[in-house]
């Protein structure tokens, strides 16, 4: 972890350089009297090369480095677990200023290395196939907070081990998209991270405002939590469809301004004898007929508390050929990181006072850092 750098004045009311995307850095420059290029420069020292020294800035002069030394905030999470599954799946635990903590999960690939990130500390969304969910909200995180998430994963990995982001950890995106817009700009921009938006992916439970948001002003990759093809049981699983149902959902996914060439995927939890017939099956095909659609059928990863049984191989498969042969491309999710509760559903972190949780989520054990 970096070392919080000596300010000057009330930490609260400083800009943190870690959250600050090109738009925000510019403007902060500008009022300084600075020129718009050191932007770039700032960018390039943070991001790209990671340094935790503004003395390392070599070609920002030292006036101006005193001054984000003095005017500016720069510090992370404290990694306080380190796990490593069998599979080689890893993730931190990180405890934020407040006591709070959240988890990040690094999935390595023979041909990429992906990173799950989170944007809220819990979620108030309560999917009752979701240890988050059952945690229930805190807060939403800070644009430095997620950012570092990313931070301190290349400090543990490697400055290019990340090839991809999703933002499927902690929290519901698009009910913190003030703070997750600059996050992703900065993933995008090519003096930060510089990915490509094909390898970037935001997925939500439907939240539609914010959908309409995310397709104007990003263009990522959209995923949705699905998970039902009808409304009594959506409403269940994922009760965010109470208000924005399944009629609703569909015809924003319809009207999503998608980048040329990319589909929408779809993410199904395989959940046994609740969703997994072949009449939820045919009745997803009905439901996705005509959309651009790659469906992930994702076994369910179970969790203290949490009622349901992941469905059999067996079953997923015959639900699987039911969507392929109808001309639906459909994947099935490797389960990942499952014996360090990584896996898909099973992030819990440490949520505080958390809000609207709906299924009792028993004490995790985890040995910390002093």
């Amino acid at each position: 972890m970096s070392e919080p750098l000596a300010t000057a004045g009330p930490v609260g009311a400083m800009p943190h350089l870690l959250g600050l995307d090109r738009a925000g850095l510019v403007a902060l420059l500008q009022e300084w009297g600075e020129p718009p290029f050191r932007a770039s420069q700032i960018l390039q020292w943070l991001h790209q090369r990671q340094v935790d020294d503004f003395a390392a800035m070599s070609n920002i002069g030292k006036a101006l480095r005193a001054r984000l030394m003095a005017e500016t905030r720069w510090d992370e999470p404290e990694v306080i677990a380190d796990q490593l599954a069998c599979d080689g799946t890893r993730k931190w635990l990180l405890r934020l200023p407040d006591g709070n903590a959240i988890e990040t999960v690094f999935i390595p690939e023979e041909d990429r290395g992906t990173l799950c990130i989170s944007s809220q500390v819990g979620c108030s969304l309560a999917c009752s196939f979701c240890a988050t969910g059952a945690q229930g909200l805190n807060r939403n995180l800070s644009s430095h907070e997620i950012v570092a998430q990313v931070r301190v994963a290349r400090r543990h990995l490697g400055l290019d081990a990340i090839t991809n982001v999703v933002f499927m950890g902690m929290g519901e995106p698009l009910l913190n998209l003030k703070q997750v817009i600059p996050v992703i700009r900065l993933l995008l921009d090519d003096f930060a991270y510089g990915l490509s938006s094909r390898r970037v992916t935001v997925s939500t439970a439907g939240v539609l405002p914010g959908l309409e948001q995310l397709g104007r002003e990003t263009p990522v990759n959209l995923a949705i939590s699905l998970h039902a093809s009808r409304n009594d049981l959506r409403d269940e699983l994922v009760p965010i469809n109470r208000h924005y149902p399944l009629a609703q959902l569909m015809a924003a996914c319809r009207s999503y301004p998608l980048p040329p060439r990319r589909r929408i995927t779809f993410e199904y939890v395989m959940l046994d004898g609740v969703n997994d017939s072949d009449a939820d099956a045919r009745a997803l095909v009905r439901l996705l007929r005509g959309l651009p659609a790659l469906v992930n059928l994702i076994p369910f990863n179970p969790f203290p508390g949490s009622p349901y049984r992941r469905s059999s191989l067996a079953r997923i498969d015959a639900f699987r050929e039911i969507v392929l042969s109808a001309g639906i491309m459909t994947v099935t999710r490797r389960p990942r990181g499952d014996d360090i509760a990584a896996a898909c559903g099973q992030l819990a972190g440490q949520v505080h006072a958390g809000r609207r949780a709906l299924v009792p989520m028993p004490g995790r054990r985890v040995e910390l850092r002093p």
